[in-house]
């Protein structure tokens, strides 16, 4: 077993030897009129417990469910950390990791809002702890559809807050929790290389982006494939050089 949360203390101390973690980052907030709130925390957590089942000493951490969603706060039941709080939770999160001797951590995103709280967070622990090292997938659904065949997705590149790629990995993940004839969405006209930093209220009047109703389980399933090789296998090379990244001429 790597899931922390599901360990005794006796099961910790004389089971596997644990040199890394990995921490899931998620959200509570919505996710259109058929998605879950929680499917930024299921996504991250569920893709977190795959790549431990494949890699060898990867402890897998409880997830953060609460992010920084104020930009969705439109959209009822919203739930949502202050940017600094979050920050400070991920912070002290890697503190007690490396308190407790584990010095490799890699951060599965979920939430678009976490990524600078990210940013910040692992930055500020590097330089506390320079011997750590941390890694992250901060948009798996962007990185999906990088991976995927041109063509995988109808609309948009499946891109979308609860559009059809996000809906996909639902239906390949968790079903049971999804209504699909409630699935509805907007593609807004955004350009392609400025980014606007907007309120999500301001893209779409039904909690969701992109064409959900394109979304299928065979699309999903894809996505979970294709992400979990690449984040086991960059696991497994990082492993192979223990982590070493440094260049010839570094300067440290």
């Amino acid at each position: 077993m790597s899931i922390l949360s599901k360990m005794t203390g006796n099961q910790y101390i004389n089971g596997k030897n644990f040199d890394k973690a990995i921490l899931a980052v998620g959200s509570c907030e919505n996710h259109g009129f058929h998605l879950p709130y929680g499917t930024d925390t299921f996504v991250s957590a569920m893709l977190s417990e795959k790549v431990a089942e494949e890699v060898e000493g990867l402890l897998v951490l409880p997830p953060v469910n609460v992010g920084m969603s104020q930009h969705y706060a439109h959209f009822p039941f919203t739930l949502s950390l202050q940017p600094e709080t979050l920050i400070a939770v991920l912070k002290d999160i890697m503190r007690c990791v490396v308190k407790n001797g584990i010095k490799k951590i890699f951060i599965m995103n979920g939430h678009d809002g976490n990524i600078a709280p990210i940013e910040i967070a692992a930055r500020s622990i590097k330089l506390e702890f320079p011997e750590v090292r941390i890694a992250s997938l901060d948009a798996w659904w962007v990185t999906a559809g990088n991976l995927l065949p041109p063509g995988t997705f109808e609309v948009w590149n499946g891109l979308g807050h609860a559009g059809e790629g996000e809906t996909s990995i639902g239906l390949a993940l968790f079903p049971e929790l999804i209504e699909m004839e409630h699935a509805r969405g907007v593609v807004p006209n955004l350009p392609e290389h400025v980014e606007i930093k907007w309120n999500f209220a301001e893209l779409t009047n039904t909690g969701a982006t992109g064409d959900p109703s394109k979304a299928t389980a065979e699309k999903g399933a894809k996505m979970v494939d294709v992400l979990l090789k690449a984040v086991v296998q960059f696991i497994k090379d990082m492993d192979a050089r223990d982590w070493n990244y440094s260049s010839e001429q570094s300067a440290l």
